[in-house]
Protein backbone atom coordinates (compact mmCIF):
# COMPACT_ATOMS: atom_id res chain seq x y z
CA UNK A 1 0.00 0.00 0.00
CA UNK A 2 1.23 3.56 -0.99
CA UNK A 3 1.85 5.58 1.71
CA UNK A 4 2.79 9.22 2.25
CA UNK A 5 4.12 11.62 5.14
CA UNK A 6 3.53 15.39 5.31
CA UNK A 7 4.65 17.73 7.74
CA UNK A 8 3.98 20.94 8.88
CA UNK A 9 4.85 23.52 12.21
CA UNK A 10 2.39 24.61 14.75
CA UNK A 11 3.28 26.96 17.13
CA UNK A 12 2.19 27.55 20.66
CA UNK A 13 2.93 30.91 22.77
CA UNK A 14 1.99 29.20 26.16
CA UNK A 15 2.83 25.93 28.18
CA UNK A 16 0.51 23.40 27.14
CA UNK A 17 -0.53 19.77 27.55
CA UNK A 18 -1.37 17.20 24.85
CA UNK A 19 -3.66 14.40 25.79
CA UNK A 20 -2.52 11.34 27.19
CA UNK A 21 0.38 12.85 28.53
CA UNK A 22 1.86 13.92 31.74
CA UNK A 23 4.31 16.31 31.00
CA UNK A 24 3.56 20.34 30.31
CA UNK A 25 5.12 21.00 26.97
CA UNK A 26 7.14 24.58 26.66
CA UNK A 27 5.82 27.22 24.52
CA UNK A 28 7.36 27.21 20.75
CA UNK A 29 7.22 25.73 17.54
CA UNK A 30 6.90 21.90 16.72
CA UNK A 31 6.81 20.04 13.98
CA UNK A 32 3.76 17.77 12.83
CA UNK A 33 4.14 14.87 11.22
CA UNK A 34 1.04 13.29 9.34
CA UNK A 35 1.28 9.79 7.57
CA UNK A 36 -1.30 8.92 5.10
CA UNK A 37 -2.31 5.59 2.95
CA UNK A 38 -3.55 5.64 -0.69
CA UNK A 39 -6.93 4.29 -0.53
CA UNK A 40 -6.96 1.81 -4.24
CA UNK A 41 -9.43 0.64 -6.50
CA UNK A 42 -10.94 4.20 -6.87
CA UNK A 43 -11.01 6.39 -9.54
CA UNK A 44 -8.89 9.24 -8.16
CA UNK A 45 -6.29 9.83 -5.89
CA UNK A 46 -7.51 9.64 -2.24
CA UNK A 47 -5.86 9.75 0.85
CA UNK A 48 -7.01 8.14 4.65
CA UNK A 49 -4.77 10.04 8.01
CA UNK A 50 -3.40 6.27 9.87
CA UNK A 51 -1.00 8.32 12.22
CA UNK A 52 -0.34 12.46 13.95
CA UNK A 53 2.81 13.07 15.58
CA UNK A 54 3.75 15.95 17.45
CA UNK A 55 7.85 16.03 17.65
CA UNK A 56 9.19 17.26 21.00
CA UNK A 57 12.99 18.00 21.31
CA UNK A 58 14.63 17.87 24.37
CA UNK A 59 16.08 20.73 26.35
CA UNK A 60 18.97 21.19 28.96
CA UNK A 61 19.78 18.01 29.88
CA UNK A 62 17.99 16.22 27.01
CA UNK A 63 19.28 18.61 24.65
CA UNK A 64 19.23 15.97 21.01
CA UNK A 65 16.63 13.69 22.17
CA UNK A 66 13.95 13.78 19.32
CA UNK A 67 10.42 12.36 20.20
CA UNK A 68 7.56 11.68 18.12
CA UNK A 69 4.40 11.71 20.13
CA UNK A 70 1.53 9.92 18.57
CA UNK A 71 -1.34 12.03 18.81
CA UNK A 72 -4.89 12.43 17.12
CA UNK A 73 -6.25 15.45 14.81
CA UNK A 74 -8.54 16.67 17.36
CA UNK A 75 -6.33 16.15 20.76
CA UNK A 76 -3.46 18.42 18.80
CA UNK A 77 -6.63 20.86 17.37
CA UNK A 78 -8.11 20.87 21.13
CA UNK A 79 -4.46 21.76 22.60
CA UNK A 80 -4.28 24.57 19.80
CA UNK A 81 -7.73 26.14 20.55
CA UNK A 82 -6.73 26.41 23.83
CA UNK A 83 -3.94 27.93 23.60
CA UNK A 84 -5.39 30.69 21.45
CA UNK A 85 -8.08 31.20 24.08
CA UNK A 86 -5.06 31.74 26.92
CA UNK A 87 -4.25 35.39 28.09
CA UNK A 88 -1.23 36.57 29.74
CA UNK A 89 -2.17 38.89 32.46
CA UNK A 90 0.58 41.23 30.66
CA UNK A 91 -0.23 40.69 26.96
CA UNK A 92 -1.14 43.31 24.23
CA UNK A 93 -4.87 41.99 25.15
CA UNK A 94 -5.19 42.98 28.03
CA UNK A 95 -7.25 45.96 29.29
CA UNK A 96 -5.54 49.48 29.85
CA UNK A 97 -6.39 51.08 33.05
CA UNK A 98 -8.72 53.50 31.85
CA UNK A 99 -10.85 50.55 29.49
CA UNK A 100 -10.87 49.01 32.82
CA UNK A 101 -12.92 51.97 34.24
CA UNK A 102 -15.49 52.00 31.90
Amino acid sequence: MAMRSTKSTVTFEHPFLLSGYTDELPAGDYDVVVEEELLEGLSFAAYRRTATYLTVRGKGRMAGLVERRPTSELDLETALELDRRSVKPNSETALSPSEDLE
